[in-house]
């Protein structure tokens, strides 16, 4: 059984992926800026596939991968990798960083949707409903005006976003089934990222021949190594860990720490600043989580029972 109530290692191990997540965000504007969206995920999926295996090699923990276990983790990477890194990427060449890590944030709604209906001890509960409707209702104010007033340009990249955060959410409950098959976190990253990097080696290769595009300059590749090697490789063994200790929609919780970070690193150093209605919806949608995790209105009602 998962425990939903996080211990210090498990809020400690958040904490850690927040930071390095947030500069994610900004890190992927600098990169796509010069690199193709399919060619900077293959780029990113590969270097951070060798760094991991090479780490695991020089401990004498090369990670072993059953049979059975296979298909589970091509579907993984799938889920949690190579689409969702796609669609960020493409999504941030139309969209800045920040408002995409808000769009990011909305993983445990949908986190909370799918483990009620795909896990056992994730129900809903009318917390968790009233944390889901107050995410939406963030979503429609921030990209309801472009679907509206049919700014495409705009809402489509937007929508690429959301559908890698229900990329996220649909991996962060299928990653659950490794631990009753006896794999250790460690090598479920270094399985995910590697069969991730070889599903997006054909369509980076055929679909955008990255040796006929010009050089990326030492920032984006400086970027793109960041990205392997701190932001997939080392974060997705704290991941693992958490959602093998206390489950998908306390692990997904990093994506509401995240926009902070990603807003601060954008707005200092690419000179990007999100609208109102943008700011409007991150903070319904942090109502949203706080609903959704119960914990925040626990203390409040005790704080004002006292």
């Amino acid at each position: 059984m998962i425990s939903r109530t996080m211990g210090a290692a498990e809020w400690r191990n958040l904490l850690t992926l927040a930071v390095i997540w947030g500069s994610a965000f900004f890190l992927i504007d600098i990169a796509v800026r010069e690199v193709a969206p399919l060619t900077f995920v293959w780029l990113r999926l590969s270097i951070a596939a060798t760094a991991l295996w090479l780490y695991l090699w020089a401990r004498g923990q090369l990670p072993l991968l059953p049979l059975n276990a296979i298909g589970a983790m091509l579907v993984l990477a799938l889920l949690n990798n190579a689409l969702p890194f796609t669609l960020f990427a493409w999504g941030q060449t139309h969209i800045d960083g920040g408002l995409s890590s808000i769009l990011n944030a909305t993983s445990p709604i949908w986190t909370v949707i799918v483990a009620h209906y795909f896990t056992s001890d994730e129900p809903m509960t009318p917390g968790r409903i009233a944390g889901v409707g107050l995410g939406f209702a963030g979503v429609v104010l921030m990209i309801g005006p472009d679907l509206l007033g049919q700014s495409l340009g705009h809402a489509l990249p937007q929508l690429a976003c959301l559908g890698g955060a229900f990329s996220y959410a649909l991996a962060g409950v299928w990653a659950r089934r490794f631990r009753a098959m006896g794999i250790a976190p460690t090598s479920v990253a270094a399985w995910q990222l590697a069969s991730a990097a070889a599903m997006m080696t054909p369509l980076a290769l055929f679909i955008e021949q990255p040796w006929q595009q010009p050089l990326p300059s030492a920032g984006a590749w400086a970027a793109i190594v960041g990205l392997a090697v701190v932001c997939s490789a080392f974060a997705y063994i704290l991941y693992f860990k958490v959602i093998e200790r206390a489950g998908a929609t306390n692990a997904l919780l990093v994506t509401l720490l995240t926009p902070p970070t990603a807003i601060l690193l954008s707005a200092l150093f690419l000179d990007e600043q999100l609208g109102p209605q943008h700011l409007g919806g991150l903070a319904l949608i942090a109502l949203g989580l706080a609903a959704i995790d119960g914990r925040p209105i626990k203390r409040m009602r005790a704080a004002f029972a006292a």
